[in-house]
């Protein structure tokens, strides 16, 4: 018995081997990409969720940092000579 026939133990083509290694390769990065994908689904959720689960009251309260909505950046100063 040569390698050759281990490796092929259902007598199919190397092309149609190639073509499901390829297929199983990107079934398994869509599936990656699927974890990825729930698990920013996840928590943009669950922020949502504590977002609706606060009182109605502490939405409609001011920014707590009140000076970030006055900071400006200060314009260059125009000197005549």
């Amino acid at each position: 018995m040569s390698s050759n026939d281990n490796s092929n133990l259902l007598g199919i083509s190397s092309r149609s081997r190639l073509a499901g290694d390829v297929t199983m390769l990107m079934l398994r990065g869509a599936g990656y990409a699927l974890v990825v994908v729930l698990a920013i689904w996840a928590t943009i959720a669950i922020i949502a969720f504590v977002g609706r689960a606060l009182p109605e009251e502490s939405r409609q309260q001011p920014d707590p940092t009140p000076l970030s909505s006055h900071m400006t950046i200060p314009a260059p100063a125009v000197v005549q000579v």
